[in-house]
């Protein structure tokens, strides 16, 4: 396949301007290291991780690749400290930080050399991430799986609002999982993806198979935005879902909401397979994902889609 070049291929030095989300309990060293070796950017995710096993997946990856890879760091889990100093000396070269203030490690990270990326879901924390000095943002719209933004704004719309409020690169994310989707971000400005759903169901995914399973097997209205009085979620419908729509229904307090939450929630459903009472966290473009592939294989079929609609003429 032929490569590309843009800002974004160029600050990670990788061929693709793919990027694999760093998703918990689904992306550990085998699925960053693969996408990496196929020509993105893969990588860990730590949200889930002590710092020692954090310290662990970023040798393992190392070794499994030459190429650049990188770890996100969602910035409201505990232990973000130790994350940050074992990153750095480990030397990674590449970090994305979400769900929270990006100037509060930005500059600590830089100093040590290492590119950060911004996770965002509104213009206005976009320009907050290019004033703490990130290197590019990722601009992730209310179609993603996961935790999102309160904003609820949708991906076609996000990222050409993004795009005018930064002059740093921009990455879109929420509700891409195919060829002619990227293309349809890049025409809107972005000058890269990130997909994580896709990821999910890979075979070097860490996501236990019966979520692998039900992911394929998602139609359209499977998932639904929850959770909003805590940290909204994007989560796949089943009965913790339906427990905790009827809660919010019924005026519960955030308190009582995070008693039904629990703790290890979403480690039961994603890592562990109870599709009944874990958190299955997943985007809503998981109706069009119905096989589960080698990841260098999901690769080769986005720049493969990608480079096709990019030539093929409108009708």
């Amino acid at each position: 396949m032929s490569s590309f070049t843009n800002r974004i291929t160029q600050l990670f030095g990788i061929r693709y301007p793919i990027i694999q989300a760093g998703m918990v309990w689904a992306s550990g060293w085998r699925l960053a290291s693969a996408v990496s070796n196929a020509g993105g950017l893969g990588l860990i995710g730590s949200g889930s991780m002590q710092p020692l096993v954090l310290k662990e997946h970023i040798q393992k990856c190392r070794a499994a690749t030459n190429k650049p890879f990188g770890v996100n760091v969602p910035l409201l889990y505990p232990n973000i400290d130790q994350h940050i100093q074992i990153i750095i000396e480990e030397k990674v070269p590449v970090v994305f930080t979400s769900a929270g203030n990006p100037a509060t490690w930005t500059t600590v990270l830089k100093q040590a050399g290492i590119k950060v990326v911004h996770v965002v879901s509104s213009s206005r924390f976009a320009v907050k991430a290019q004033q703490a000095g990130c290197d590019a943002v990722v601009a992730e719209g209310f179609e993603a799986g996961g935790h999102n933004g309160r904003e609820e704004t949708t991906t076609l719309v996000l990222i050409p609002a993004v795009c005018n409020a930064v002059a740093i690169p921009v990455i879109a994310a929420g509700g891409i999982a195919t060829g002619r989707q990227m293309l349809a971000a890049m025409v809107l400005g972005a000058e890269g993806i990130q997909a994580g759903s896709r990821f999910v169901a890979s075979y070097e995914s860490s996501a236990h198979q019966k979520f692998k399973e039900a992911v394929i097997n998602a139609a359209e209205g499977d998932t639904q935005l929850s959770l909003k009085q805590l940290t909204p979620v994007r989560l796949l419908k089943n009965k913790f879902f339906t427990d905790v729509q009827q809660a919010e229904l019924n005026g519960v307090s955030v308190d009582t909401l995070k008693n039904l939450l629990g703790k290890g929630r979403a480690k039961n459903g994603m890592f562990e397979g109870d599709l009944e009472n874990g958190e299955l966290e997943i985007g809503q473009v998981s109706t069009l994902i119905k096989n589960i592939q080698p990841a260098a294989d999901i690769v080769d079929e986005l720049w493969k889609e990608f480079e096709f609609a990019l030539q093929r003429p409108l009708k």
